[in-house]
């Protein structure tokens, strides 16, 4: 079925291909998806809330991390309130414009995430190699300018990508995923995609390898840097502030780098669509209760704002 291109690829409607067509799996997916998606919203609001509130946690470290929990809360509001619409009603379809923008969307902010991650890489290597002059290093001022590059980046790749896609002729409307993603809507395409795929391949890159090896060269310096600490307690410190976030970038981009920079005849729509369910759920899920687990400082935060909420709430 051939439904035009340019501008004619906007006025489209597209319906994403269901989970399942038995009523009450319908309806248990939709309370589990449902669940998930409240417990994200609920548990990245509480690090960014008491990162914002609480006057111990105004250091660059959890600055980059309340701004990667909010990433996070907008991240997954671009995706799952669709999703469940059309997890309830299968024959739910998005218009043309409403996929575009859910595609620009979804890939700036994941891209921004990424870069972020990258970012607070950076942010370790600093305090652990240079703890002196850590606060003269990380002002206030630059923690500003690395958080709005890195969504300025997301958003300049992903108008691009998402340009090309959508001037692309489409033969089907049929997403075979849950969320209008690169390649599942690339696979929609009557024209030759080899450009867009070697853009999107290129993109890719830009956000998951060249971050991911600079993250990389930022844990080499910094195990050199923590070697070098005599104290068995001081090395034992050094390794667990890192921890967390070591386990947030594997957990990140290993997901993403199964989707976007595997060759094409090695992926299939059904396993890109498995992987895209961790880092839509699991990855998001899994951030702020890795680094509230893990930290005793985000802990005492967490239980100073509750203890301040029952008390302004006497019963």
């Amino acid at each position: 079925m051939h439904l035009g291109h340019g501008n004619q690829s906007f006025t489209t409607e597209f319906v994403f291909r269901p989970f399942s067509s038995v009523p009450m799996t319908q309806q248990l997916l939709f309370v589990l998806f449902l669940l998930l998606y409240l417990a994200i919203i609920s548990s990245n609001a509480s690090i960014l809330w008491v990162v914002c509130t609480d006057h111990t946690l105004h250091s660059p470290m959890y600055f980059f991390l309340g701004s990667l929990s909010g990433l996070e809360v907008c991240y997954t509001t671009v995706v799952v309130p669709q999703m469940l619409v059309s997890v309830w009603d299968a024959h739910t379809t998005i218009p043309g414009a409403s996929c575009g923008a859910q595609m620009f969307f979804f890939v700036a902010l994941g891209s921004a995430d990424c870069f972020l991650l990258a970012v607070m890489a950076y942010d370790r290597y600093v305090a652990i190699r240079h703890p002196l002059r850590y606060a003269l290093i990380m002002t206030r001022r630059l923690c500003r300018r690395l958080v709005v590059a890195s969504l300025f980046l997301g958003g300049l790749l992903s108008l691009e990508l998402t340009a090309l896609v959508f001037a692309l002729p489409f033969c089907s409307r049929r997403i075979n995923h849950f969320l209008c993603d690169v390649p599942p809507v690339l696979r929609l395409a009557c024209g030759d995609t080899r450009l867009h795929q070697t853009v999107l391949f290129s993109v890719g890159v830009a956000v998951l390898a060249i971050p991911f090896l600079l993250i990389c060269l930022s844990y080499a310096l910094i195990t050199a840097a923590v070697l070098r600490i005599r104290s068995a307690e001081g090395r034992r410190r050094a390794f667990h502030t890192c921890s967390s976030h070591l386990t947030v970038v594997l957990l990140q981009y290993g997901c993403c780098g199964l989707v976007y920079l595997r060759p094409k005849a090695d992926s299939t729509e059904d396993e890109d669509r498995q992987v895209a369910l961790i880092y839509t759920f699991v990855t998001p899920l899994l951030n702020p209760l890795i680094y509230s687990l893990r930290n005793k400082d985000v802990k005492q935060a967490l239980s100073r704002a509750v203890r301040r909420a029952l008390a302004s709430h006497p019963q």
